[in-house]
């Protein structure tokens, strides 16, 4: 098994959350993994990303030049990491801010999720990485959901943990947004 993504979006989506998350779930799982997030001025406001790779061998590099996932949280993002998903990869867009049609459909197998009215709708305005985190797993099929869920309460903090059963429904919404 070997899956890698780059997850990316604007800086406060909670970009670097949900990588960890999906890291920390795959160490839980037995798997191998990489996880390497990008700092910096992106944390502003700009784009921010970073990239987990998952495995159930010894992982050579953090380093993805041509993912087999995206998660685009934002066009920004769409426009700046598409081009370099591998022909059939997975790309999760979030089409509460940009058009569907932006999206390789011809190369490339798109998921089209309205994240933002989801996480609104069944838990919270701000777990919109959750969401698009949900149908990456289903998408994949990379790990079980129910090993998200779990890993959870390894990832949120303590002082949050009040929040840790809407994250697993945000999860469960965006894993039943991505259809079959």
């Amino acid at each position: 098994m070997y899956a890698d993504v780059i997850i990316a979006g604007f800086g406060g989506q909670g970009v670097v959350l949900a990588g960890t998350l999906l890291a920390q779930a795959a160490m839980e799982h037995g798997l191998h993994v990489t996880f390497m997030p990008v700092y910096g001025p992106e944390m502003r406001g700009g784009t921010a990303n970073c990239t987990v790779v998952l495995s159930d061998e010894d992982i050579g590099s953090p380093i993805i030049q041509s993912p087999v996932g995206l998660i685009a949280l934002n066009r920004p993002s769409l426009e700046k990491f598409q081009p370099r998903v591998t022909d059939q990869g997975v790309v999760i867009l979030n089409s509460s801010l940009m058009e569907a049609s932006l999206a390789d459909a011809a190369r490339l197998k798109t998921y089209a999720v309205p994240c933002n009215e989801i996480a609104e709708k069944v838990a919270n305005a701000r777990m919109v990485n959750m969401v698009a985190l949900g149908a990456f797993v289903k998408a994949t099929g990379c790990l079980p959901l129910e090993a998200v869920q779990h890993a959870l309460d390894h990832v949120i903090p303590k002082h949050y943990s009040h929040l840790v059963p809407k994250n697993a429904l945000a999860l469960q919404a965006g894993y039943d947004a991505a259809g079959a």
